[in-house]
């Protein structure tokens, strides 16, 4: 029975949660949740998440929202293996810490930079943020050092949580990852390892891009 998500393309989180179920073979009934529409403030969507936000998942009566949270469910539930989210204390803290570095930091500072002009009414990006989000991106740079992926030896949620927001940011101005080579070698090696990588996330990204580009240029025209 596949689980219904409660999904919005251009949604970074969204994605992250697409990929990590296709990579486990997970089949996802998506339920397209318009946002702008207010599709996240009907009753029925509220009465299975209060917080009405997305990704949601439905499993089987079973509701839950946080895309690292989804992430980690479908693995410790559908999973033939640990792989992407490994079961050694040491190895899974790791994992966890990046994904908490994804939503708490760059993410977050992705956000800050960009959502008051999109959706808050801004009229100009804040110097501030952009150092701020620069910052965050240094930390990447820095998290990869000599490794591949961001934690440990191999593919895990932590790439997928965080090549869905990195691939964002890059979609929206790609100088932001200017003389940053380990985080484009692995943006490179996530798209070669991610099941579908184009349909399950680039598409999405670049239709955030636009969106905002949509947003900056309507500013700068004015």
């Amino acid at each position: 029975m596949p689980i219904d998500l409660y999904h919005m393309e251009a949604s970074a989180p969204c994605r992250a949660v697409v990929m990590t179920a296709k990579m486990i073979g997970v089949e996802l009934n998506i339920k397209m949740t318009n946002l702008m529409a207010g599709d996240h403030m009907k009753p029925e969507f509220l009465a299975i998440n209060p917080q009405h936000n997305i990704p949601t998942i439905g499993d089987d009566g079973f509701y839950l929202n946080e895309s690292k949270a989804i992430s980690a469910y479908l693995i410790n539930r559908y999973a033939k293996d640990d792989t992407l989210y490994p079961k050694d204390p040491k190895f899974r803290a790791l994992v966890d810490q990046r994904l908490y570095f994804d939503m708490g930091v760059l993410y977050r500072r992705f956000g800050e930079l960009y959502y008051p002009v999109m959706m808050g009414g801004a009229t100009k990006l804040s110097d501030a943020a952009k150092k701020e989000l620069s910052a965050a991106i240094d930390f990447l740079e820095g998290f990869l050092g000599s490794n591949k992926y961001a934690a440990g030896d191999h593919l895990t949620i932590a790439d997928i949580a965080l090549v869905s927001t990195v691939s964002t940011i890059e979609a929206v101005d790609k100088t932001h990852l200017e003389n940053r080579p380990k985080i484009l070698a692995w943006i490179e090696t996530c798209k070669s390892e991610i099941v579908d990588y184009e349909e399950c996330n680039q598409k999405g990204a670049e239709m955030f891009g636009q969106w905002a580009n949509s947003c900056l240029s309507k500013l700068e025209s004015a």
